[in-house]
């Protein structure tokens, strides 16, 4: 992917659902998010999750589009959540480029899609500047950063691109965006060590990482093994309950076997089927679907119910998972 000239995030003019907190002891930029109180039971927070979407509303970007204002609305999300490859297939060039309206704006039209995006950068993308949120005051996109749902979520979004070897080595006619990045071995160390330290501090009922890349998948790339080596074994010793990504052009879910993690594949927002499918290292798969869709998520204080839909709105998949509420005497 071609070098961008998008300046790097200095300020955001954020909307009125999000505002800046004060950072903790480690280093992630913190955005508090107010959900609407839903139901007597402490609050809720739904939100939707797609990934590897923009195609000015072709493969299907379209119809996906359409059945997420559907879910959206049924559902009263909160919020929408991008894991990542936003602009295809070169990114956007500069702060005015036309694909941003028209693979963003002007694709992502219903009512109950005009929420925040939390949006995740991928394997080359660094729609970072402010000067987006001018065009369209729903993007939020930055490197690594946290979100706080009103205390019963956090996001952890995570910038895992500088985690994978083969893009310094073999950047297959890709041209990567790398400032900030001036030691790939630094950069990870210290983002690892901020994520480890953020996670430590949060009291969320639920803790939930988001990066581009797949720690588990049986798709097209697979299992990304630098992450199952670095990222992994902090989130498992920080009972983070699901790691959401897209990377991988499916809807998948796998159970963790040695922790309560549910890796989340949607990375299905438009161009799929590629019918590439891993035959080994199939342990904890749940549900793996080929083709375009999404995700939505639903939280309260003791229940989260997980569900995958395909281009047509249908349900291909649903988890439900209940924790207990621990009450302060």
């Amino acid at each position: 992917m071609r070098m961008r000239n998008l300046l790097l995030v200095l300020g955001l003019c954020l909307v009125t659902t999000i505002s800046y907190s004060k950072r903790s002891s480690a280093e992630l930029r913190r955005f508090e998010h107010t959900p609407t109180t839903k139901g007597n039971d402490g609050g809720s927070v739904s939100f939707l999750v797609i990934g590897d979407w923009g195609r000015r509303g072709q493969f299907n970007q379209s119809l996906v589009a359409l059945q997420m204002g559907v879910v959206g609305e049924n559902l009263d999300i909160d919020f929408v959540v991008s894991t990542g490859d936003n602009f295809y297939d070169n990114g956007l060039i500069g702060e005015h480029d036309v694909a941003f309206e028209e693979s963003f704006t002007n694709v992502y039209t219903a009512n109950s899609l005009q929420k925040q995006w939390y949006t995740g950068k991928g394997d080359a993308e660094a729609q970072l500047s402010p000067l987006l949120r001018k065009i369209d005051s729903r993007w939020l996109c930055l490197r690594s950063f946290v979100v706080n749902a009103a205390e019963l979520a956090e996001l952890f979004f995570v910038d895992t691109t500088p985690f994978v070897e083969m893009y310094f080595t073999n950047t297959e006619k890709h041209t990567y965006d790398w400032r900030g990045v001036t030691s790939p071995k630094v950069y990870t160390a210290n983002l690892l060590k901020d994520l480890e330290t953020a996670l430590k501090e949060s009291r969320a009922k639920w803790k939930i990482v988001i990066g581009h890349h797949a720690i588990r998948s049986i798709g097209h790339h697979g299992d990304t093994q630098e992450l199952v080596d670095k990222l992994l074994p902090i989130l498992q010793a920080n009972n983070v309950d699901f790691y959401m990504n897209g990377h991988d052009h499916c809807l998948e879910h796998i159970s963790d076997p040695k922790s309560p993690i549910q890796f989340l594949t949607s990375g299905a927002g438009s161009k799929a089927w590629r019918g590439d499918v891993k035959k080994k290292n199939r342990e904890g798969l749940n549900f793996f679907y080929d083709g375009q869709g999404f995700m939505s998520v639903q939280l309260t204080q003791t229940e989260s119910t997980i569900v995958f839909y395909d281009v047509f709105g249908q349900v291909l998949h649903r988890w439900d998972v209940s924790k207990q509420l621990h009450l302060a005497i």
